[in-house]
Order: structure tokens, then sequence, then C-alpha cells
């Protein structure tokens, strides 16, 4: 496989924010595969705060239901771009970040 120029979106949320009443990283990883986006990820963070400085966390005795969720997405700059505009009117709240990336290997079967 030669090495190949992507980008690799990440998308900072809440556990709790919603679109259309489900959770809106659901919400996100269902688009992104509607939209033919090559991979999608959703990690649950433990512990985190943001712009509003709460901290959410996940131990026992501060138990939080709005942990953070980071959704990574990869694919070409161009169908990034794409995405990212979708992304501009259904966040409410929440952070993108954007880099591009080499992608080394991929294996499927």
């Amino acid at each position: 496989m030669q090495l190949q120029e992507g980008c690799l979106l990440r998308i900072f949320i809440g556990e709790n924010d919603k679109k259309d009443r489900i959770p809106l990283y659901e919400w996100i990883v269902k688009k992104a595969k509607d939209e033919g986006i090559a991979g999608a990820t959703v990690l649950r963070g433990i512990q985190g705060y943001g712009a509003h400085r709460e901290m959410h966390t996940a131990k026992i005795l501060q138990l939080s239901i709005n942990l953070p969720i980071v959704i990574e997405l990869i694919d070409t700059v161009e169908k990034m771009e794409t995405f990212l505009s979708l992304l501009a009117d259904v966040m409410e709240t929440g952070v993108i970040t954007q880099e591009k990336v080499t992608v080394r290997l991929v294996k499927s079967k």
C-alpha cells in the first residue's frame, strides 16, 4: 500500500448533547456513514471540562451523567470540508479540530 494523505477530524462534545432527541454522537456517526466518510470512532472520556469550566468525571462519588465524548473521523481533506459544513448547522456547543495525517496502513477483509 502507498502512503496516502488524509484528514482527521476530532469532535469534542458532551454525552448529553442531542440532535432530534438522539445522542449527537450517534447522529454524527450515522451521518458520516451516510456521507461515505471512511471511518469513525466514538471515545467516551472519564474526566474533562470545556468552555464552561465545569468538571465532568466518572468517579463513583462524583458521578457525572454528561461525560466528555470525542468523535474521530478520517478521510480525505475534501470530504472532511464538506462534512464540516454539515456539522456547523448541527452543533450548538463543542470544539472541532482538524489535522492532516498520513495513512500508513489500511487492512480490511
